[in-house]
C-alpha cells in the first residue's frame, strides 16, 4: 500500500494553523520548529510547511505566490454538515467562492484557504459519488 501525504506550502504558520485547525477542526500531531507541523484528524496526515512567497520549489519552477491561484490537484475535506464546516471556515480566514451547491451525490462549498490554495469541503448525500459512478 502507498501512503498518502497533503503538503501545504503557507507564508505565516500561525495564519496556517489558525485555519486548518480551528477552521477545519485538524489537530496538531508534532511539530518541527519553525519549518512546519504534522496535523491530524483527517484520512492522511496533512503537513503545513513554511515557505516563504517568491521562493521556489525546484529551479526552472514559477515562486510561490499566496494569492488567489489554481491548480488541477487540491485539497477535498469531507464533513457532516457543509453549510456549517463552511461558515467555520469563512470565520477562520477562508474565502467561499460562491454558493454551496448541490448535486445527486451531495454537497459542496469551493474555497480558497489563506494561502490561496483551493480548498473543497464536501458533504456526501445518499450513496455519495456511487450515485454517479458507472455499474
Amino acid at each position: 500500500m502507498i501512503e498518502l501525504i497533503a503538503n501545504i506550502d503557507v507564508d505565516d504558520l500561525s495564519a496556517a494553523l489558525a485555519f486548518y485547525v480551528d477552521g477545519l477542526g485538524l489537530t496538531v500531531r508534532r511539530r518541527f520548529g519553525d519549518f512546519g507541523v504534522e496535523l491530524s484528524g483527517a484520512s492522511s496526515s496533512v503537513f503545513l510547511l513554511v515557505k516563504p512567497a517568491g521562493t521556489t520549489p525546484a529551479p526552472g519552477s514559477a515562486p510561490r505566490d499566496y494569492r488567489r491561484h489554481w491548480t488541477p490537484v487540491h485539497l477535498d475535506f469531507v464533513v457532516d454538515d457543509v453549510d456549517a464546516a463552511a461558515a467555520r471556515a469563512v470565520r477562520a480566514g477562508a474565502r467561499l467562492e460562491g454558493e454551496v451547491r448541490t448535486h445527486r451525490w451531495g454537497r459542496v462549498a469551493h474555497l480558497a484557504d489563506p494561502f490561496g490554495h483551493g480548498v473543497c469541503l464536501i458533504q456526501f448525500l445518499n450513496r455519495g459519488y456511487d450515485e454517479v459512478a458507472d455499474p
